[in-house]
């Protein structure tokens, strides 16, 4: 089993899970700092909350696997997110991500880029849904999209 030491989290991480890890909600709570940090909860951290709250590492990924917003794969510098939102899907969001996923090589379960470059991911709702459909990278938001216009935009990022 990994130390938690070994999850390396910051001074200010481990005195968070010491102040909530009795709390009821605590296991919520711990990841989204743990992931707040780091961008993700990779299996080290996991294993690092467990040590330090005493919770079974089975609960840990069971909380990481019901709720989609917690990450187990480390993001891309340029995070893409695709809305797949009602007025978003019916305008084609869809074609919008697997044009995306198609042009970045993404695998049917990858997340990330192989260079680290970018991560893609599906979204409920941006809340500019007169703009179907709608993307956005890193807080950028790009509307009325058409799967012509993505390789414009992701190769505006390439470069930065």
């Amino acid at each position: 089993m990994a130390k938690a030491g070994n999850a390396g989290f910051s001074k200010d991480l481990n005195a968070f899970i010491k102040e909530w890890k009795d709390k009821p909600g605590n296991l919520i709570m711990i990841l989204h700092r743990v992931q707040e940090e780091q961008g993700y909860i990779s299996r080290d951290a996991a294993f690092g909350v467990s040590e330090l709250t005493g919770i079974p590492l089975a609960r840990i990924y069971g909380v990481i696997s019901f709720y989609h917003f917690f990450k187990t794969q480390k993001p891309g510098k340029n995070q893409v997110s695709v809305c797949l939102g009602t007025a978003c899907y019916l305008k084609g969001g869809q074609d919008i991500i697997d044009e995306t996923r198609s042009l970045l090589k993404l695998g049917e379960k990858d997340i990330s880029t192989e260079d680290g470059l970018f991560s893609v991911e599906p979204v409920r709702c941006i809340g500019c849904c007169g703009l179907a459909p709608v993307m956005s990278i890193n807080g950028d938001v790009y509307g009325k999209l058409t799967k012509n216009q993505i390789a414009g935009i992701l190769n505006k990022y390439r470069s930065q």
